[in-house]
């Protein structure tokens, strides 16, 4: 179980996110809206001040719906 005053701060941490990224909490909002199934890639690409990319990605199974399904609840979705 959480301690409930790390639950309020990461609250706070992800309301500030959204308040400076609100074009991503959009995106975010709406993929999953839309529904993460069993066999969608979620696929994440970071690039630096210097240009360098890195990318990962995930298929999606059927255990991981789980865990999004908290992370949509989380984020209040």
């Amino acid at each position: 179980m959480m301690n409930p005053a790390s639950m309020m701060k990461i609250m706070n941490l992800k309301n500030e996110f959204h308040r400076q990224h609100p074009k991503f909490a959009a995106f975010l909002k709406a993929a999953m809206a839309k529904g993460v199934q069993e066999g969608s890639v979620i696929e994440i690409t970071v690039k630096n001040p210097e240009g360098e990319e890195m990318t990962a990605n995930i298929k999606v199974q059927p255990g991981d719906l789980e865990l999004l399904q908290e992370i949509k609840e989380l984020l209040g979705q």
